[in-house]
């Protein structure tokens, strides 16, 4: 399970002209999905991004969590996080979950993100074509990756 999590001052996801997910400060949180992930990548992840101190606290230093600052998330399935460019200019998708598989980790995924932080949060829609406009705070974007825990 890949994510790229990015402190946002707003963000927001489109589908079809229409604004399905709308936030103002917090995460915005790309998630890619692959067949090695399972439950333990899903807690785990969600517990680290939910604890990441990568906002300012009252010393505007980056000591403070979503949880603690009682942010808002935006998470969006991403399968292009998995992308392969090692051979040729056409990436290959070959690692990426298909939906059969990575529509209920995805949704297991928002279920414990969101007890972890203790309140609902808003998505994307799994599959559609959405447009997907934030303001990136700092810059502060993040990669992480469940298999390069160390």
């Amino acid at each position: 399970m890949k994510a790229v999590i990015q402190r946002v001052s707003r963000a927001s996801v489109t589908v079809d002209q229409k604004i399905v997910a709308n936030i103002a400060d917090g995460l915005l949180i790309l998630l890619g999905i692959e067949d090695e992930d399972n439950d333990d990548d899903i807690t785990w992840l969600s517990k680290k991004i939910v604890n990441l101190r990568i906002f300012n606290d009252e010393n505007n230093v980056m000591n403070s969590s979503l949880l603690q600052t009682n942010g808002e998330a935006i998470i969006v399935s991403q399968f292009t996080l998995h992308a392969s460019t090692k051979k040729g200019n056409r990436p290959s998708y070959i690692k990426a979950s298909k939906p059969d598989f990575a529509i209920p980790m995805y949704e297991k995924f928002i279920k414990e993100f969101e007890n972890q932080l203790g309140k609902k949060v808003q998505t994307g829609i799994f599959g559609a074509d959405m447009k997907v406009d934030l303001l990136n705070d700092g810059p502060v974007t993040i990669i992480i990756d469940t298999k390069d825990k160390k």
